[in-house]
């Protein structure tokens, strides 16, 4: 035993008896300053990883919450540790051979570890996505597969809850890309068509005035950084000329101002005689023979 334990002055009995006492006084100021500890250290980590990403600082009550979440995990690890030692020194000081302990220790964490694989993934997976604050509750994200606003989140799953109001639970551990489609700021992304006989540049004025108009529009200015404008002649598509039409709105404004634009683009284009395509089908005949679904009623 360290030095620190000896008392030599005093009955056996009561030198065990103090020893531990020590040990278990040495294992509780331990585990206090290992939880002050990383109490300071997750919250200088999440601070950091969010100033790093370009991000907004994270408010208050959420950085409280994602500290606690990792805090909790972390300080029970370090306080399951330290118990084990502290355990393992009582069981020193009073004769026994804690040889057998710590090898059987070691083949319970060997089968626990085999057995918890997906679980121990999940929990990792969790402390990355709080650390990288890749995504926070009310957000609208995309992770293995399914689309949602986060409605609450542990280390070891995700809850997401789409259109249609279904409730999905995703193990951390699944996510392997998470695309959030609500940071910080969002882009309306439409392609519009308009028909071949179409003059493209009027077609574009009306666009952009129109997507001025929004911007200007008092109640819906404030969802927008900038009006939608069109960028470029997209496509050239069977039927019809594909124009791209771009505009940076706040985040989660995205559907919304592209909804409004788009009745707004449909109102324009039927004032200004702007045609919308449809489907054109051309049958070709060869030697002067009629076709049948194109023939006159009682010929063919």
């Amino acid at each position: 035993m360290p030095a620190m334990l000896d008392l030599p002055a005093l009955p056996v009995t009561l030198q065990v008896g103090l020893r531990v006492v020590l040990v278990v006084v040495i294992a509780l100021v331990a585990f206090l300053m290992a939880r002050t500890a990383i109490g300071v250290g997750v919250r200088h980590l999440i601070d950091r990883s969010a100033t790093e990403s370009g991000g907004e600082l994270i408010p208050p009550a959420e950085l409280e919450r994602r500290v606690t979440t990792i805090g909790r995990l972390l300080v029970r690890v370090a306080g399951g540790v330290l118990a084990v030692i502290a355990t393992l020194m009582i069981l020193n000081l009073f004769g026994i051979d804690i040889g057998p302990a710590v090898a059987g220790l070691g083949v319970v964490g060997i089968a626990v570890g085999f057995g918890a694989q997906a679980l121990v993934r999940d929990w990792l997976a969790g402390i990355f996505v709080v650390l990288e604050n890749q995504y926070s509750q009310g957000d609208v994200v995309r992770i293995a597969g399914v689309d949602g606003v986060v409605e609450d989140f542990s280390l070891r799953r995700t809850v997401l809850r789409d259109l249609d109001g279904t409730v999905h639970n995703v193990p951390n551990g699944q996510i392997t890309v998470a695309s959030n489609m609500t940071r910080l700021w969002a882009r309306v992304n439409l392609d519009v068509g308009v028909a071949y006989d179409t003059d493209i540049d009027r077609a574009v004025e009306i666009i952009n005035r129109v997507g001025a108009e929004l911007h200007a529009d008092e109640d819906w200015g404030s969802r927008m950084l900038e009006a939608p404008t069109v960028m470029r002649i997209n496509a050239l598509a069977d039927s019809a000329v594909t124009l791209k039409v771009l505009g940076q709105v706040r985040a989660a404004e995205q559907w919304a101002v592209a909804g409004e634009l788009r009745k707004r683009i449909l109102a324009a284009f039927a004032s200004g005689g702007i045609e919308i395509p449809y489907p054109h089908q051309v049958i070709v005949t060869r030697g002067g023979a009629t076709d049948p679904r194109t023939a006159p009623p009682g010929e063919g």
